[in-house]
């Protein structure tokens, strides 16, 4: 939802000439934009793994952005992860807080740098009397990211700062990524994307949570803020990885699968 200014009307008129014209003048850029999102999907998925167990998530969002490219948001949604993986008893919900500033690289490209931060609220994951205890630390997380994007492309590396999702010793985990956007037209597009996460000293190898990640996925924008998308996803994680990926009930959360998504902005 934008926030700005009506537009003006300027009467251009002589009071010797024949006609009076009246032109619009343009909208000024307005000082700060806020947008409100709600949605959901079939398999909530995060670089390829499931966060909810396979499981529906309902989600939602804001996101305020300033005319300098400062911006601000949150975004929430129900998890079973912490639960299912880390052994904790509480932590279904997840609550994201990010904040950076975006803008062009000699009008060729564009940059987004930022910090994220995913909080798990009341989360024990780790603590005494949980499965997890011992073999894990407390959920939340911090990222910092940079984003470059140009033409239909964009390259994406994020960095945790502290342990990485309750995995210990995983500070300075890495997740890298490429996506594309193709435009297909009637408000259809397509985006192929390709990642890979690293995690160090986890496993008997040190790289036992290290796994690539591949999707596609074709969306429908029906306009008026509304789009559905569908993906196909696949990971590496039953390879190199192992069991890592692997919940509490044996289930390889990176399996590959089909999800569908709608979304609606406004």
């Amino acid at each position: 939802m934008f926030l700005a200014t009506p537009r003006n009307l300027i009467v251009a008129a002589a009071l010797a000439a024949p006609l009076v014209a009246l032109a619009e003048n343009p909208s000024p850029e307005p000082d700060y934009t806020v947008a409100y999102n709600i949605g959901a999907v079939s398999d909530y998925r995060v670089r390829g793994i499931s966060q909810t167990d396979f499981g529906p998530a309902i989600q939602g969002g804001i996101d305020l952005t300033l005319k300098s490219g400062l911006y601000l948001g949150t975004f929430a949604s129900n998890v079973d992860w912490v639960k299912h993986f880390n052994g904790a008893t509480k932590g279904s919900v997840e609550i994201d807080l990010y904040g950076g500033f975006r803008g062009p690289i000699a009008d060729i490209a564009t940059f987004d740098a930022g910090v994220i931060r995913y909080q798990y609220p009341s989360n024990n994951s780790g603590e005494a009397g949980t499965p997890g205890a011992g073999l894990f630390g407390n959920a939340s997380t911090t990222e910092v990211y940079l984003n470059l994007g140009y033409k239909i492309a964009n390259l994406k590396y994020n960095r945790s700062i502290g342990s990485f999702l309750g995995n210990l010793n995983s500070s300075g985990s890495q997740y890298i990524d490429l996506n594309c956007t193709i435009d297909l037209g009637k408000g259809f597009s397509l985006t192929p994307h390709v990642g890979h996460q690293f995690i160090p000293h986890q496993g008997a190898s040190g790289s036992a949570g290290d796994y690539t990640d591949y999707s596609i996925a074709v969306a429908k924008d029906f306009g008026n803020g509304l789009v559905v998308t569908a993906a196909a996803l696949k990971t590496t994680t039953d390879k190199g990885a192992g069991t890592f990926y692997h919940d509490l009930n044996g289930r390889d959360l990176g399996k590959s699968t089909v999800t569908i998504g709608l979304k609606y902005t406004f």
